[in-house]
């Protein structure tokens, strides 16, 4: 049993989450420059068991694909095409980026730590993760 991988996608920064190796626990793992992710991944991959890929999914609330996801079509193309190997998913991201916002101020972080939007959008593909994992 491999780990699953989850990604954030961002047009200037990619979020990211993985579970162990069981798949019990989703943990927030780093936060990647958008043109750096595929050397990240091919490093990463190489590495670690990765099974499944899981990128988020922006919706609207009539749940219509957002205008973001033209920008997450391609790299899910390249994704596909560099690792045949890794099952890639797609799971719905709605309001990760409040959620992870909403958890920073819970966790009692200063203003200026709410203010990295690197942290958010690693929480954020850690929300996605860990709702995915609920679901299957």
């Amino acid at each position: 049993m491999g780990r699953i991988l989850a990604i954030d996608y961002g047009a200037k920064r990619i979020g990211i989450a993985v579970t162990d190796e069981l798949q019990l626990i989703a943990s927030g793992l780093t936060t990647i420059p958008t043109p750096e992710i595929f050397d990240f991944l091919t490093g990463y991959l190489k590495e670690e068991k990765v099974s499944t890929i899981v990128v988020g999914e922006p919706k609207q609330m009539d749940n219509t694909p957002s205008e973001s996801e033209a920008l997450i079509k391609p790299f899910l193309e390249k994704i596909v095409q560099q690792f045949p190997d890794v099952k890639i998913l797609r799971h719905d991201e709605r309001f990760t980026s409040k959620m992870a916002f909403q958890t920073m101020l819970d966790s009692g972080l200063k203003k200026k730590q709410r203010r990295n939007k690197a942290l958010v959008d690693e929480i954020s593909a850690t929300i996605i993760l860990q709702s995915f994992m609920e679901r299957i």
